[in-house]
């Protein structure tokens, strides 16, 4: 298993009156996560496009358990816990500057190869970097 933290401060933008973060964002933070993630893993979104691969989410899996708040700095720890193939799928956590736990999802993405439109194997040096990290 691979894990990657980043940090991101809620902002007033992104809250209800109640300050609140409005449950939609939630989608947008595990993005961030998981676009760090890739970097981290030393492959970046923008050079999987370069390559013509795109990797749409096709299914998004979300349990809310407290809310974020305005102005609070919340970590996303982003889990890759198996080697992708076809798909590649990743767990995340929301965490307050207290520890709780906020927020648990899950994403799948599949690799598809936009000349074709259709499915295909993770790139080969992908794998390979997620192999030496895991």
């Amino acid at each position: 298993m691979f894990v990657h933290s980043t940090h991101i401060r809620i902002r007033y933008s992104e809250t209800d009156q109640m300050g609140y973060c409005y449950y939609g964002n939630y989608a947008q933070f595990f993005e961030i996560g998981r676009v760090e993630t890739l970097r981290a893993v030393g492959i970046s979104y923008k050079e999987l496009e370069a390559r013509c691969i795109m990797l749409p989410v096709v299914e998004l899996n979300v349990k809310y358990i407290k809310p974020a708040l305005y102005d609070d700095l919340i970590e996303i720890r982003t889990f890759l816990k198996k080697v992708p193939g076809v798909k590649i799928e990743f767990d995340y956590e929301l965490y307050n500057e207290k520890n709780e736990l906020l927020t648990k999802a899950y994403t799948s993405l599949v690799f598809i190869s936009s000349e074709t439109m259709k499915p295909m194997a993770a790139p080969v040096d992908l794998i390979d970097k997620i192999k030496t990290l895991m």
